[in-house]
């Protein structure tokens, strides 16, 4: 799958990801699901959907796990 770059919409992704991103723990995940996700688009950024869901299962396997400050 081949993702077109797309400056614009990655920095909209990562607005709505501060925008989300409050003090409880499942705001910061949802943050940092969406940053991985703007990496798609990002002209800067050379990742793809595959090491995105690994990064993203890596986020949810920490957080089941207690975080990682346990």
């Amino acid at each position: 799958m081949s993702v077109e770059k797309d400056a614009e919409r990655a920095a909209l992704v990562r607005e709505i990801a501060d925008e989300v991103r409050a003090e409880s723990s499942e705001s910061k995940q949802l943050s940092a699901i969406l940053y991985r996700v703007s990496d798609l688009y990002d002209p800067d950024e050379e990742t793809s959907p595959e090491e995105i869901y690994l990064n993203v299962k890596y986020i949810f396997d920490v957080k089941e796990q207690g975080g990682i400050d346990r």
